[in-house]
C-alpha cells in the first residue's frame, strides 16, 4: 500500500521513573532494586535515541507517560504509607515507557478490513503493568483515532496474559506489503512466569482479522525465560525478511524456522550461536532487545544498547557479523542506561506501527521543534533523582504530576490529563 511506512513510537520516560524491582523474572530490574534513579537523565536519553532515528531519515513518534501516582489503584487496594512498599511503588511505576508492551499492532495489508489494528496489552502478570491498559488505550484512541485507517480494541480479558508487541514479530518484503505475523508464547510452570499465553496470542490474531495461513504461533524456549528473557524480544527481533535471533530463543529452534519459512519463504535467519554469545551474556547486554531498522538507503541497521560495546563476546560477534556481509550492515550503539538498569533496551522503548503518517494525529509525531520543547520541559520539571524512600512522598507526587501536566500542555494534549 502506498504511503505506508514504519513509525517507531517511543515511550517518553515518565517523571516517576524509579528502581523498585517490581518485575519478577527481569534480571536487570531485580539487580538494581533500591538504587537511586535519575528520571531527567532517563527521559533525555530516550529523546536522544529518538533524535538519532529521525536524523537517519526515519519516521518517529512518541507516547506520553501515564498519570502517576495512580491514586485510583492506591484507593482500590487500600494502600497507604504503612502498606507493603512494593504495592505502593506499583502505583508510581513509570513502566509505560516500554511501549513495546503497549499493544500488538497488525498493519493494514495483513488485516481483513484493510485497517491497522491495535490491541492494548493487558499485562496481567504484574500489578505495576496490569494497571496500564485503559490509559494506554485512551492514548491510542487519540493518536490513531482515524477510524477509516485504524481499529483500537480493548485488551484481551484475564486470565490470558498478553504482553503486546514484545512477543510479536512480522515478516514482509517491505513494510507496506502483506506480511506474516509471528506470535511467541510461553508455557507456565517455570521459576519465572511465562507472561505471554498462547490463547491471548490467538485471540489477538482473530480480533485483527488475520489470515490463519499468514499467522505462526511459536513457543519460547523455557530455558530463555528461566535465564531472564521474560519477553521474546530479549532473545529475538525481526525486520522485513530478517530474523535476528539467539540460538536458544525458541523451544524448537529449527521447527520455528521451518514454520516461519513455510508461511514466508523469503526468510533470512541471522542466528547467534550460544558458543559465541551465551544466553546469559545476550540477556545481560540486551543484544537482541535492539531496533532492527531499514534505513532510507535500503540497508538494515541494528540499534543496540551501548552495553553491547562493553562485552568482548558480544562486540566481537557484531564485528564478525558485519564482516560476513550479511543482511545487517550497521550496528549503532545508543546510551539508554537508565532504561537498561530497569530491564528495557532500545526495542522495549518503542512500538512499531506501519501507517501513513498523514493518518496519525500529528501531535504524536516527533519533529525537531517538538523534540526541543519536550527536552526543555524535561530539563525544567523532571526530578533529577529519586531514591526508593521518596516513593509515596506528597511533595514528590506533586512534582511528578505537575511535570507530566507541563509536558501535556506544551504538546497540546490536555485531554490526557
Amino acid at each position: 500500500m502506498s504511503g505506508l511506512v514504519e513509525i517507531n513510537f517511543d515511550g517518553i520516560v515518565g517523571p516517576s521513573h524509579n528502581y523498585a524491582g517490581l518485575s519478577l523474572g527481569n534480571i536487570a530490574s531485580a539487580s538494581h532494586k533500591g538504587d537511586p534513579s535519575y528520571p531527567r537523565a532517563a527521559a533525555l536519553q530516550g529523546i536522544a535515541k529518538m533524535r538519532g532515528n529521525m536524523e537517519r531519515g526515519l519516521a518517529q513518534g512518541y507516547l506520553l507517560p501515564l498519570p502517576r501516582p495512580n491514586f485510583s489503584l492506591l484507593e482500590r487496594l487500600g494502600i497507604d504509607e504503612h502498606t507493603d512498599r512494593a504495592l505502593l511503588a506499583a502505583a508510581w511505576s513509570a513502566s509505560s515507557m516500554w511501549t513495546a508492551n503497549a499493544a500488538t499492532v497488525s498493519p493494514a495489508p495483513d488485516t481483513a478490513d484493510g485497517r491497522c489494528h491495535l490491541t492494548p496489552a493487558n499485562l496481567v502478570t504484574m500489578l505495576h503493568r496490569g494497571q496500564e491498559w485503559r490509559d494506554t488505550k485512551a492514548q491510542l484512541k487519540i493518536a490513531f483515532g482515524n477510524q477509516d485507517h485504524f481499529a483500537v480494541h480493548d485488551a484481551i480479558p484475564p486470565s490470558f496474559g498478553d504482553e503486546g508487541a514484545a512477543n510479536h514479530m512480522r515478516f514482509c518484503e517491505g513494510h507496506g506489503s502483506r506480511g506474516v505475523e509471528v506470535f511467541v508464547y510461553g508455557r507456565p510452570g517455570g521459576r519465572f512466569p511465562a507472561r505471554q499465553h498462547e490463547q491471548a496470542s490467538r485471540a489477538v490474531a482473530r480480533l485483527h482479522g488475520l489470515d490463519p495461513d499468514a499467522c505462526v504461533f511459536i513457543e519460547q524456549n523455557p530455558e530463555a525465560i528461566e535465564a531472564g528473557a521474560f519477553h521474546n524480544d530479549v532473545v529475538a527481533v525481526a525486520n522485513e525478511r530478517v530474523l535476528f535471533t539467539h540460538e536458544r530463543a525458541f523451544a524448537d529452534q529449527q521447527g520455528a524456522y521451518d514454520a516461519i519459512r513455510a508461511a514466508f519463504p523469503a526468510l533470512e535467519v541471522v542466528e547467534v550461536p550460544d558458543s559465541a554469545v551465551s544466553l546469559a551474556e545476550a540477556i545481560k547486554t540486551y543484544l537482541f532487545n535492539a531496533q532492527l531498522l531499514t534505513l532510507p538507503s535500503g540497508e538494515m541497521a541494528l540499534v543496540v544498547p551501548s552495553e553491547c560495546q562493553e562485552s568482548a563476546a558480544v562486540w566481537s560477534w557484531c564485528e564478525h557479523m558485519l564482516a560476513s556481509n550479511g543482511p545487517i550492515r550497521k550496528v549503532i550503539p545508543v546510551d539508554v542506561r537508565q532504561s537498561m538498569a530497569n530491564g528495557g533496551g532500545p526495542a522495549c522503548l518503542r512500538l512499531r506501527v506501519v501507517a501513513d503518517p498523514a493518518t496519525v494525529d500529528a501531535r504524536f509525531l516527533l519533529d525537531e521543534a517538538k523534540a526541543e520543547r519536550i527536552e526543555a520541559v524535561i530539563a525544567d520539571t523532571w526530578p533529577e533523582q529519586i531514591d526508593p524512600a521518596d516513593i509515596g512522598n506528597a511533595t514528590l507526587a506533586k512534582t511528578v504530576i505537575e511535570a507530566r501536566e507541563a509536558l501535556l500542555s506544551v504538546l497540546s494534549l490536555g485531554e490526557l490529563a
